[in-house]
Order: structure tokens, then C-alpha cells, then sequence
């Protein structure tokens, strides 16, 4: 039945980050999908705390680690210990990542280089520690999350779009080295969501809420919960001829330039 296709029961899924937002989101449909869930934090343990319960109370079998996904050996230390007392990873999903909204001429380079480390180098250095139980298994799923931005430029997120753009190449080349050994690595494009971050700007008469409805064809912003269907389609076994592609979820923006002035 190609609804079978869809099911993650048996497999443990790796969400770096997810103790809120669109991480939690996706994470929760994986876990949803039958998928064993682990999360990971590094600056707070009450957070991840209170994620798991959260998924618990969702009834989702999940684990939580804290620690950097910057730092090499923290992750290699980590990783192993989560394969020993959770299991094998199946699905990789690189979320954790941050932004610096400010003007190229403005930014200090300790902070472009944070949030490369951050969104570009972190899914390399995980990707690189799990990857082997997935060669050595002859089967995975790594799923980076990306960014309109891997596609268009916008002023005062420079830092970040660089490092959005380099990791859609770094989904393609991992896909290039990668897919012989049955292994899936693609990666998912949120549009603008209605989160708790998002909040603020969601107001009536706010002008960049009156831009982002007026720039998605849609006309209104993501509900969290419509990044399930992908990223559960990117996980499962209903993308295994699948590779090295860039699944947008955003309400048509990238489909067009824009709404026509009235005539």
C-alpha cells in the first residue's frame, strides 16, 4: 500500500535544535509518523526539558541531549551516545541555526562567523558523525533545513543567506558522494510561519506582515503544522529515489516575482 511508504514506525529520527518552533513542528510529525524522537539544546536544559514534555504528553517516544552542534567533539561524543542508548539514527534533520539581522557594513566578523558555524558548518559536522551507521547500514535520511534565502538575496541577512546558500550545495554534494550507498539527503525551504517568533510582526498594519501577505500567493502565513506532510515525505520511504533536492514549503513565493500593479 503506498500509504505504508509513509510510516516511520521502528525508526529514530535526530532533530538538531527543536525544542520550539518550526524544529518542534517537524519534529512532532516524525514522531507522529511513528518515528522515535531525539532533540538536542545547548543552552538551556529546562528547555529541552520542557520540549520532551510537551512531545510526551503528545504521546511521542523522545529523548533529549544537551550539548553544541558546533563543536566536533561534543557532537561525535554525543552522537555515539545516543546510538548506544536510543538506537541506530535513521533521519538526520539538521534545524538548529540562527540569523543576525544587520547591514553588511555593520557586521562584525566574529558574528558572520557564528552564524556560519551555525547554519552552514554544524550540519556538516553532524552529518559527518552520523553518516557512517548509514553507510555501514546501506540506508539513511539527512534533511537539511534550508531557506528561501538558499535562493534570494535580502538586505541585512547576508551572513545567513551565504550560509543557506552554501548548505543547498552542501545537500547536492552530500547527495552526489552519498546516494550509492542508498542514502537520501535532501533538504526542506520553509516560507514565513506563524510562530511565537513571528508574533510580533504579525500584526495588522505592521509593514513587513502587509509585505509577506502580499508577497505569498497563498495571502497568509504557514501554519507550523504544514511543514508535517514534507518533512515525513523526506524521512520516509516515499523519497528513496529522491536526492539532493530542495523541497520549498512557502506558499508560492518563490514561483513568482510578485503581485501585478492595478492597471
Amino acid at each position: 500500500m503506498i500509504l505504508d511508504q509513509f510510516n516511520l514506525k521502528g525508526k529514530t529520527a535526530f532533530i538538531s535544535g527543536a525544542t520550539h518552533g518550526l524544529g518542534m513542528a517537524m519534529a512532532r510529525a516524525l514522531g507522529e509518523a511513528g518515528a522515535t524522537i531525539v532533540i538536542n539544546g545547548h543552552s538551556s536544559q529546562g528547555k529541552i526539558d520542557q520540549a520532551l514534555k510537551e512531545y510526551q504528553q503528545a504521546g511521542i517516544k523522545a529523548y533529549g541531549y544537551k550539548f553544541n552542534v558546533t563543536d566536533e567533539k561534543e557532537v561525535e561524543k554525543y552522537i555515539h551516545q545516543i546510538e548506544k542508548e536510543v538506537g541506530d539514527i535513521d533521519i538526520l534533520v539538521n534545524n538548529a541555526g540562527i540569523i543576525k539581522r544587520v547591514p553588511i557594513t555593520d557586521m562584525p566578523l566574529h558574528e558572520w562567523e557564528e552564524v556560519i558555524r551555525t547554519d552552514l558548518t554544524s550540519p556538516f559536522i553532524v552529518s559527518k558523525a552520523v553518516v557512517p551507521g548509514m553507510i555501514r547500514r546501506k540506508k539513511g535520511k539527512i534533511i537539511h533545513v534550508c531557506s528561501m534565502m538558499s535562493e534570494l538575496g535580502r538586505d541585512t541577512v547576508s551572513a545567513y543567506a551565504a550560509a543557506k546558500g552554501g548548505l543547498k550545495m552542501l545537500t547536492r554534494s552530500m547527495a552526489t558522494e552519498w546516494a550509492k550507498y542508498n542514502i537520501q539527503i535532501n533538504g526542506i525551504g520553509p516560507g514565513y510561519f506563524a510562530t511565537s517568533q513571528t508574533a510580533p510582526l504579525r500584526v495588522a498594519g505592521n509593514p513587513f506582515h502587509e509585505f509577506i501577505l502580499n508577497r505569498t500567493p497563498a495571502g497568509r502565513w504557514g501554519e507550523p503544522e504544514e511543514l508535517g506532510g514534507a518533512i515525513v515525505f523526506l524521512a520516509s520511504g516515499a523519497s528513496d529515489f529522491v536526492n539532493g533536492q530542495i523541497l520549498y514549503v512557502d506558499g508560492g513565493i518563490l514561483a513568482t516575482i510578485g503581485k501585478p500593479m492595478d492597471k
